[in-house]
């Protein structure tokens, strides 16, 4: 099953995905759908039809949690120079920062180093805590896609990197929700992720080299935080980010980003100046 928010004239609307409409469900995002009870039920019913002109907004618009994890592609983590971590990396972005799958990126004026970053992203479906292995699988709904862009010279003014990773209206995040029976792997999707700017590809990975699993992902920070329906986990990026190029190369206004991993979607975004 595929989900999506669209911007409808009447506002946001959760919809599931069909080969010649989107299927209106009744809940104005798919968070509120996720929260509803039996959710994958109600997700199968029908609805009114709304035409696939109508244009995305992100897939999950207000998450109450973006959790993010840094260095968890093996050739990313060798790209920067850096040990295989024990523990996962964790950092935070902002729902301010999100944005739709074809809506442009503001490349914030106060940084010269605005960079991509691919990223298989879960979504979780019921609240967990403390999960094992069963527990953090079944609590997956799903997977999306995120560009995690990042303002590389913001994100190494400190160790900490949350001020370069959640500018406003940067961070394209779908087109859907697909669930894990629709992908190879399930809830350990084995997809290819990549990045292509301006038609040059600049990330072309696949998902097995994830160092941390989603599973492991849910379990770890389920340990120190209750997970509610709506969150999301960006589980990190693979190698070719434009920060570990040589020379560097980094985004501006008029460049185009394409995002995509096979079976769940792609992000088409253009860059515009803040």
């Amino acid at each position: 099953m595929k989900l999506a928010t669209v911007r409808a004239a009447e506002g946001t609307r959760a919809v599931r995905v069909e080969a010649d409409r989107y299927v209106d469900l009744g809940f104005p995002d798919v968070r509120r759908l996720l929260e509803a009870p039996g959710w994958s039920v109600l997700a199968a019913a029908d609805g009114p039809a709304l035409s696939l002109d109508t244009p995305l907004a992100a897939v999950v618009p207000e998450p109450g949690k973006v959790l993010c994890v840094g260095l968890n592609y093996r050739s990313h983590i060798l790209e920067m120079g850096r040990d295989l971590p024990e523990h996962p990396t964790l950092f935070a972005k902002f729902a301010d920062a999100l944005i739709g799958a074809g809506d442009d990126i503001v490349a914030a004026p106060e940084s010269d180093m605005v960079d991509w970053e691919a990223e298989l992203v879960v979504v979780i479906g019921a609240t967990v805590r403390r999960a094992d292995p069963a527990t953090a699988a079944a609590a997956i709904a799903g997977f999306t896609v995120m560009n995690d862009v990042t303002m590389r010279d913001w994100q190494f003014r400190t160790r900490e990197w949350l001020q370069g990773k959640t500018f406003d209206s940067t961070t394209p995040l779908g087109p859907v929700l697909v669930t894990p029976d629709e992908l190879p792997g399930g809830t350990a999707p084995a997809c290819t992720i990549s990045t292509t700017v301006n038609g040059d590809v600049m990330q072309s990975a696949e998902t097995s080299d994830l160092l941390f699993t989603p599973v492991d992902l849910v379990q770890y920070i389920s340990t120190m935080i209750t997970l509610r329906p709506g969150d999301v986990i960006a589980t990190g990026t693979p190698s070719g980010v434009g920060h570990a190029r040589s020379p560097q190369v980094f985004l501006k206004a008029g460049d185009k980003v394409v995002t995509e991993i096979s079976g769940i979607g792609r992000l088409e975004n253009s860059v515009v100046s803040g």
